[in-house]
């Protein structure tokens, strides 16, 4: 079966690509993520107060849900909001940053959310952050470890 035209992938030759504008991107993250980090506090209280109240109804059947749902508001969000249209979380937008593949297109839901997964494994491990940020500054591209691992590139919007 077909794809629909509007998520098939373009590939065009390395010269006939336009130059995507990384300059001033990893700054640009840093406060792009502390408003995600805000956002997804006010997410994540919000479903957990929810969870709350069910679990009250459910006799505390969905208060076993809590440990999940976190994780599932993290990854949802970026699957949301960088699978979307506007390619960028709440964050990103401030920051004036968005994300594409490396080809130029935009990313999928899946990709997305990957992306926000090995992006949290690396902040939770000291060792793969330090090696994740230090990938973005020897690189050109101001790439980190995840956006390699992901196929996506974070540019100017």
């Amino acid at each position: 079966m077909s794809q629909p035209s509007s998520y098939r992938q373009q590939t065009l030759p390395m010269e006939e690509r336009r130059v995507q504008d990384t300059r001033g991107v990893l700054g640009s993250r840093l406060f792009a993520w502390i408003g995600d980090v805000v956002v997804l506090f006010f997410l994540t209280w919000m479903v957990l107060v929810l969870l709350g109240i069910l679990g009250i109804v459910t006799f505390g059947l969905t208060w076993l849900l809590m440990g999940g749902a976190t994780i599932a508001v993290a990854l949802g969000y970026a699957a949301i909001t960088v699978g979307g249209r506007k390619q960028a979380t709440l964050g990103m937008r401030m920051a004036g940053l968005r994300v594409e593949t490396a080809s130029g297109g935009r990313p999928d839901a899946l990709a997305a959310a990957v992306h926000a997964l090995f992006f949290y494994v690396a902040a939770g491990t000291v060792a793969l952050w330090f090696l994740d940020i230090l990938c973005g500054l020897a690189r050109s591209d101001r790439r980190l470890g995840h956006d390699l691992l992901t196929g996506l590139v974070v540019v100017r919007a």
